[in-house]
This record gives structure tokens, sequence and C-alpha cells, in this order.
């Protein structure tokens, strides 16, 4: 059985950066962005779980993924 993997379409290394930073490059990537692709969020931000739960359900942008592993957290939208 076979697991369906989403491919990102572009893919954003906010590690490093802290609030609101992550956000913000994330905002100005999908503004780049066709409807429907794909971004992949990198950050190395705690926080950066809430804001980008937070952004995805204000902006109406989908959050596909949300994960951590060892202190970097990986997010997917999907650009609506």
């Amino acid at each position: 059985m076979s697991k369906n993997v989403l491919k990102p379409d572009e893919k954003l290394d906010a590690g490093g950066l802290t609030c609101p930073m992550p956000l913000l490059k994330a905002k100005q990537a999908l503004n780049n962005m066709e409807r429907g692709c794909i971004l992949e969020i990198i950050s190395t931000d705690s926080s950066s779980k809430r804001d980008f739960e937070v952004f995805s359900r204000q902006s109406g942008n989908e959050l596909l993924e949300s994960k951590e592993v060892d202190g970097v957290f990986t997010y997917l939208l999907r650009k609506v």
C-alpha cells in the first residue's frame, strides 16, 4: 500500500528566524504562488506552530501538515 505523499511546489527555509519572521516570509512566498500550490516551511521557532495554525484559519490557506522533529518544525500550506 503506498502512502499519499504531498510534494511541495516551493520550499522556504526559515530556520533560525524568530517570530514573526517565519510567518512573514511564508506570506511573501504565498503571494508569489499560484492557487493550489503547496509551500513547505521549515522553522526552528517553537511559537511558529501556533502562528501557522492561526494564519491558516484566518487566511483560508489550508494547513496540510504540521510536524516537529528534534526542534525543527515543518509545515505544508496550500494556497487558496
